[in-house]
């Protein structure tokens, strides 16, 4: 489909990447991975022909259709969601006003008999069997249906596309794509601005897709799910192996090793050979001798190893004061965007050291609760937080607001205070920004690095709460990788808006699933909430039909209860909840101990204070089962 020979770009003389070669066939899928600013985006962009090459040569077959999703685009104002995703089909709208306008002909002639008349049988006739053939009867469903995967729902369909935000104007690029049918896919990170569940619905969709993929990527999990092939950018140079992200890594790693090892071999080859032209040349008798070795080093073809771009970033998220119990508590909140319902009546108790992911589909308040918290919007109902309570926060948008005329450096030392402004070329240094780097302007970093200078410039405030909203869309695989050992070694209360599953991993101990303007709780990390969430939409039909007339009642007796009963009821579920997670952590560090004990016995035996320790575990377990059944007859009481 596609043949990349010596492929060379250059910047202000300098090569982005030089002499690349590669072949795309059909049915490849390829992860385009790098740096920031190794030239991803770019290299997408010359092979979409947006950009120029340098050097080199690309051969396309003949009549391939392409389809680029660019980071940038740009509607015709006035068109509704679905005018705008209909003009993925061109030749197919075109034929139907041809076809409008035979029809019309057809009903106001009268001329049966003439040439003309004839003609324009003949001509609905071919145009009919065109329209026919590229799916003329089948595209509006086909359009509707990838609309509802990527999240948006029927009641969107016949509303203005200027009414919606950039995220959502991508996802309706990113359904005329899917639409196209195109041999080649293009895509730009088309992750950045979906939601889980829309993420694994473009999964599932590319994954039975027929031609080629080339995607630029950060979300490992989606990489895996998706690719089988990587191709990286580094230092110029790219490295193609026929394997998905994780098996390139480790297929990567052993070529390396092999390569140092052939590498020490022909070194020590060279060194046996450079001391026998050193013996030999000084001696007449032997010169012919090392001459002949001399050639022979001449000739020989070093072996090169792959070099690494090994920079990262260097983050520490350091707690400022210790805050009180309470971090936030909140009571009937509630936010409202016109006539657009968002949250209703939201009751929430978020304690020191919680560790929350939020979750949900896009448009369901994640972001709109982390500006409330923070105080960025109005909102109805009471919000309090806690004492000592410092809160650091990262909106998604925040890269867009650097001001971009200004450089680097300024921003920083704009946003510094007296006591860290000397630090300030230090800590961009930490985030990559050395030597002339810091004298770059805004408006040219890539998206990657705005996003570095924007957690960069986080750091100069103190905090104890840290509130992140997507803080990984556009960074590359190793700062994500650093951030999130940063924020995994930060020892107060995070809370994080995130659709990147493998970031979350490990991250967060609970779950707010946000739908339908309310908040669920889940008590478990970011793999336990997919799971239930995936049953429950299992089981959601059986819940329409067999369990309508329990939830009627339930709702009913609900709202029996005074709002104060209400709000003792929720405290006591929290409770609950709180006891059985306990419990869990307990049992799971008696298992051990006992596995332990089972193995070794007497070495665990002589350990100081043993079994103490482990009696009061078990004590502490039957006090906390008594402490359960109390409340949950509380519970029950209502």
């Amino acid at each position: 489909m596609l043949n990349v020979h010596n492929l060379t770009v250059s910047f202000m003389g300098t090569d982005l990447f030089s002499g690349i070669t590669f072949k795309l066939n059909k049915g490849d899928r390829i992860g385009l991975i790098g740096k920031n600013g190794a030239g991803k985006s770019t290299l997408l962009k010359v092979l979409s022909k947006d950009v120029e090459t340098s050097g080199g040569t690309m051969a396309f077959d003949k009549d391939v259709r392409m389809g680029f999703l660019r980071q940038d685009i740009d509607f015709v104002a006035g068109r509704t969601i679905l005018e705008e995703a209909y003009q993925a089909f061109e030749e197919i709208k075109k034929i139907e006003l041809e076809l409008d306008a035979i029809n019309n002909q057809l009903a106001t002639r009268t001329d049966y008999e003439s040439e003309a008349y004839s003609q324009l049988i003949v001509d609905l006739t071919e145009k009919t069997e065109r329209y026919e053939l590229l799916g003329g009867y089948n595209y509006q469903g086909n359009t509707e249906k990838i609309l509802q995967g990527l999240g948006f729902k029927r009641e969107d369909f016949d509303k203005l596309t200027d009414t919606f935000s950039g995220g959502w104007r991508m996802r309706i690029e990113l359904a005329k794509l899917l639409l196209q049918d195109n041999d080649i896919l293009l895509l730009d990170e088309p992750t950045n601005h979906l939601d889980i569940e829309s993420i694994i619905w473009l999964e599932n969709f590319l994954k039975g897709y027929s031609g080629a993929i080339v995607l630029v990527s950060h979300d490992k999990m989606f990489l895996d799910n998706v690719t089988n092939r990587t191709i990286e950018i580094s230092l110029g140079q790219i490295y193609d192996y026929k394997k998905p992200y994780s098996e390139f890594l480790l297929l990567r790693g052993e070529i390396k090793e092999k390569q140092l090892q052939a590498q020490k071999n022909q070194d020590r080859e060279i060194k046996q050979k450079q001391l026998l032209i050193d013996k030999f040349k000084a001696k007449a008798s032997k010169a012919s001798m090392a001459q002949s070795l001399m050639k022979q080093l001449d000739k020989v073809e070093r072996i090169e190893v792959d070099q690494d771009d090994n920079a990262t970033m260097n983050i520490r998220f350091a707690k400022s004061i210790e805050p009180g119990k309470i971090i936030v508590e909140a009571e009937n909140m509630s936010k409202s965007y016109g006539d657009n319902q968002v949250l209703e009546n939201v009751d929430l108790l978020i304690e020191r050291n919680s560790r929350i992911a939020f979750v949900g589909q896009n448009g369901q308040g994640k972001s709109t609760l982390a500006k409330m918290m923070v105080g960025d919007i109005p909102f109805d109902g009471h919000l309090k937080l806690g004492h000592n309570v410092q809160i650091g926060y990262f909106a998604q948008n925040q890269s867009e607001h650097l001001p971009p005329e200004k450089t680097v450096l300024q921003i920083m030392e704009d946003a510094a205070t007296d006591s860290n402004r000397a630090r300030v070329r230090d800590m961009l240094g930490a985030f990559l920004f050395g030597g002339d780097a810091v004298d770059k302007k805004a408006k040219v970093l890539s998206g990657g690095e705005r996003n570095r200078l924007a957690l960069c410039k986080l750091l100069l405030s103190p905090f104890n709460v840290l509130i992140m909203d997507e803080p990984t869309n556009h960074l590359d695989i190793a700062s994500k990788n650093v951030l999130k050992e940063a924020l995994r070694s930060f020892n107060g209360t995070l809370i994080l808006v995130s659709h990147d599953r493998d970031f979350l991993q490990g991250l967060t101990a609970t779950v707010y699933g946000f739908k339908d303007k309310v908040i669920k709780e889940y008590l478990g990390d970011i793999d336990y909430f997919l799971e239930q969430h995936k049953m429950e939409n299992m089981r959601e039909a059986e819940k329409k039909t067999v369990v309508k007339e329990v939830k009627e009642t339930k709702k009913k007796e609900a709202y029996q209860l005074s709002r104060e009963e209400e709000k003792e009821l929720k405290k006591l579920k929290n409770k609950l909840s709180k006891i059985e997670a306990e419990i869990a952590v307990l049992e799971a560090e008696i298992e051990k101990i006992d596995l332990e004990l089972a193995n070794n016995y007497d070495e665990v035996a002589t350990r100081p204070n043993f079994f103490e320790k482990y009696k009061a575990k078990k004590a502490k377990v039957d006090a906390l089962m008594s402490d359960w059944e109390r409340v949950e007859g509380q519970v029950a009481s209502f």
